[in-house]
């Protein structure tokens, strides 16, 4: 695993926090990312004060899992992990070389797997998904806390 933390010259002032971002090989473990989500999300609360609850890691930790977890079973070759904290948020963000667009089956208890998009999109405060010129980047940003901004400190509400 191949990771950069980019930004450091940001403060919260602008609304952003550094982003770190990891490049996998296909053979390498879902459990990386997972690992990668939870020591970005360790250094938002102890490096920049800002909190982060167990429920919004379990969270964060879900959609990685899930994200990485396509982009491994469905597209060849590596593939990129991203998180940056904004707005309130932390966006996961995973480009993968597969240029088919994911598409969200309609809902069925009955149905065994591939409910990991559905799941994503019921956590995720937004949803994206864009061609890129090679492959694909699909983001999912979830909230750092319920009322944001309102009395916490930190950027404003959205």
């Amino acid at each position: 695993m191949d990771q950069a933390v980019e930004g450091e010259g940001r403060h919260l002032m602008s609304g952003r926090l550094p982003m770190v971002s990891a490049a996998f090989e296909d053979g390498q473990a879902i459990a990386d990312g997972r690992g990668l989500a939870l020591s970005f999300l360790a250094d938002v609360q102890a490096v920049h004060g800002l909190p982060v609850s167990e429920q919004v890691m379990g969270t964060v930790e879900l959609v990685v899992s899930e994200l990485v977890t396509n982009a491994r079973k469905y597209a060849p070759g590596p593939y990129l992990l991203a998180l940056e904290a904004c707005e309130g948020a932390v966006e996961v963000t995973v480009w993968d070389s597969e240029p088919t667009l994911p598409a969200v089956q309609a809902s069925d208890p009955l149905r065994i797997g591939r409910h990991g998009l559905e799941i994503v999109m019921a956590v995720s405060r937004s949803f994206e998904v864009h061609r890129e010129p090679v492959g694909k980047r699909i983001k999912a940003a979830v909230a750092l806390a319920d009322g944001w901004g309102t009395d916490m400190g930190g950027w404003p509400a959205v």
